[in-house]
């Protein structure tokens, strides 16, 4: 199977580390040591893929922030990983004249234009230290990678291609120009490090119909390019793909505005979703103790903490896609037989001891020594598992409060059965106007997924009812009014997505977690099973990827950068299924749409699915949004 992604980024970052050298197996010799220099774009790219233990590891003694104070080292190499920007040039032109380093060597993360080379060179000359530049490399790493199949273009300066800023009414063409350019250059990027030119498929009329009319041309403009092409001979690695070309399937987020703000039950989505969690970190306010401080004394203040979840975690990765009940169980499990081995090394210590010299206390002796020294060996490897146990335990306790306080399985459940369109148990405005469930948000959330899911819009009079227990609510309704205007745009434009049967079977109560002795106290919160059912762009990638056909995806458009002349057809060439497909939504992306990718990738045999958008927001991002765009 081809590597994945992840791997590939991590690849092109070491060599980048090593001085633009491949990386030998089978070298002992020391590292050159060396200072690396990123702007704030390269360190979200690293911080995801490489910890600061590794960084050391290939050499990297010190890492600093372009735009920072540096002081002068010069006799060390220094390792650029910036963006072309005319601010970061400027500020590597300084660093020219200011002779900081002994020798530099500068990496692009996208491909530097022509006229800013020439400022950097004309620099150097007036420096006189053009021997100083050992090598300048575009790196097309251009995108941050956060799973094996799961990546996003932007962080830094996501508002810049935020879901408002393409649907803004009052957008000018110019911009949505410079929006698209900087979406594709990320998307070329990708391609670019995957090594592979896709065939392309998208919808017609909106944005991701833009995006790929784009990055067809600038494909086939590299492609036509014999001597420069970045897809023939040594950049593509040998045999990274099977014979077949990936799949490449654009999409608008408008084509399911309901997902983004569906509450969820899977662990990732959920620590996405309640928690402070991006770039794989999770910052989590703790409070430290409860005794009660004397009267008049400060309040205490809170701890943060912050985890990194990562792909070493295992724990991690085989339940961040469980739902939530489940990931409680296991953590619970886990610190069992942990508590069991640690239990061992104590008992084997107090027999180590040897109380009362008894002849029975010697002969144990030489079977137990044996005993102690595995018991020694795997402290480390028993220190890593509680350290990861801690981990878990604390994020899911954090997650388990939100739960709790916010009666998230209600709303999880409810919200459901209205995807799925069936029958309902209370009333929407029951839930509304229950003031001990969940936030203003989450009530808005509810609302605008009953809105938007609805077969027939709610009449007017119900809507002011509604209207009027959301404000009661404290909610601030400007989400709603872009939703209309959306709603009332789209039922022009296409029917209302489908989302498939779904449902979720409560389980009873969970038994072992109710126990006394468990970590989590989970009365009151419902066990709900999920169903696996496929969301919109999950169907949608299916009909492409199987080669069905269905109305919702027959008119799609057909891009393959590789033919000569670009036809403007929507009849594939090829006739076969898929084997591997790329999956980007256009507008932003969440954990759910993902978590039901790899789902629905994990029931067939040999396929590969990646994910990616322009950006990855939770839903309170996502209605901040909206409300921004319904307040114009």
């Amino acid at each position: 199977m081809a590597a994945s992604v992840r791997e590939k980024q991590t690849v092109a970052l070491k060599r980048m580390l090593n001085l633009n050298a491949p990386i030998l197996k089978n070298t002992a010799a020391e590292p050159v040591w060396k200072i690396l220099i990123y702007d704030r774009f390269g360190q979200d790219i690293i911080s995801p893929l490489l910890s600061v233990k590794e960084l050391r590891d290939m050499g990297v003694t010190l890492h600093l922030l372009l735009h920072s104070d540096r002081d002068p080292i010069p006799d060390v190499p220094a390792i650029y990983f910036v963006m072309p920007t005319e601010e970061n040039i400027d500020r590597i032109c300084q660093d020219l004249r200011n002779q900081l380093y002994e020798s530099y060597y500068m990496n692009f993360i996208s491909a530097i234009s022509r006229s800013k080379l020439e400022d950097i060179a004309s620099a150097a000359l007036s420096a006189n230290a053009v021997t100083q530049i050992t090598k300048v490399f575009d790196q097309y790493l251009n995108f941050i990678t956060l799973e094996d199949d799961m990546f996003i273009l932007a962080n830094q300066s996501k508002e810049m291609i935020s879901y408002h800023a393409i649907n803004k009414p009052d957008i000018m063409d110019t911009d949505m120009e410079i929006i698209m350019d900087t979406i594709v250059d990320s998307l070329f990027c990708f391609f670019v490090t995957l090594g592979a030119v896709p065939i392309i498929r998208c919808p017609r009329g909106n944005a991701a119909e833009m995006v790929a009319v784009k990055l067809d041309k600038k494909l086939r403009e590299n492609l036509r390019d014999a001597r420069n092409s970045l897809f023939t001979g040594d950049n593509m690695g040998s045999g990274q793909f099977s014979f077949q070309r990936p799949l490449f399937v654009l999409v608008d987020r408008n084509l399911d505005l309901a997902t983004p703000l569906h509450h969820t039950w899977t662990y990732q989505a959920l620590i996405h979703d309640v928690l402070d969690f991006h770039l794989n970190r999770v910052n989590i306010e703790e409070a430290s103790g409860t005794e009660a401080s004397p009267a008049g004394a400060r309040p205490k203040k809170k701890n943060k903490k912050s985890y990194d979840l990562t792909a070493a975690d295992k724990f991690w990765q085989k339940h961040k896609g469980s739902p939530f009940p489940e990931v409680a169980e296991s953590v619970q499990e886990e610190l069992d037989t942990y508590r069991a081995q640690e239990d061992e090394v104590k008992r084997l210590k107090s027999i180590m001891g040897l109380e009362g010299e008894d002849e029975g206390a010697i002969s144990m002796l030489s079977d137990n020594t044996a005993k102690l020294t595995s018991a020694m060996s795997s402290l480390p490897e028993l220190l890593e598992k509680k350290r990861l146990i801690d981990l878990h335990t604390n994020v899911a306790t954090a997650v388990l409060d939100h739960i709790k306080t916010r009666k998230l399985d209600v709303y999880f459940e409810y919200e459901e059965k209205l995807m799925s369109k069936s029958t309902l148990d209370k009333s929407l405005l029951d839930i509304i106007s229950d003031p001990d469930a969940g936030t203003s948000e989450d009530k808005m959330r509810l609302f605008l997924i009953f809105y938007i899911t609805a077969p027939t819009p709610p009449s007017e009079a119900d809507v002011e009812q509604y209207k009027k227990a959301l404000l009661d609510a404290g909610c601030d309704l400007s989400p709603l009014s872009y939703i209309k205007q959306w709603k009332a745009f789209t039922k022009m434009a296409a029917t209302p997505a489908n989302y498939g049967n779904s449902g979720v079977k409560p389980m009873g109560l969970f038994s072992r977690v109710m126990n006394t002795g468990s970590q989590f106290v989970m009365e009151g919160v419902k066990n709900l099973v999920l169903k696996q059912h496929n969301l919109p762009v999950t169907r949608i990638l299916d009909n492409l990827m199987e080669m069905k056909s269905n109305p919702e995806t027959d008119d799609y458009r057909y891009f393959d950068p590789k033919m000569l002349r670009g036809s403007e057809s929507s009849i594939p060439r090829n006739k076969n299924p898929f084997q591997e497909a790329i999956v980007f939504v256009v507008g932003g992306g969440n954990y759910i749409e993902y978590q039901n990718l790899v789902d629905y990738t994990k029931a067939k045999q040999g396929k590969r699915v990646f994910y990616g958008c322009s950006e990855l927001f939770n839903a309170a991002q996502f209605l901040k949004q909206l409300s921004q765009l319904g307040q114009k």
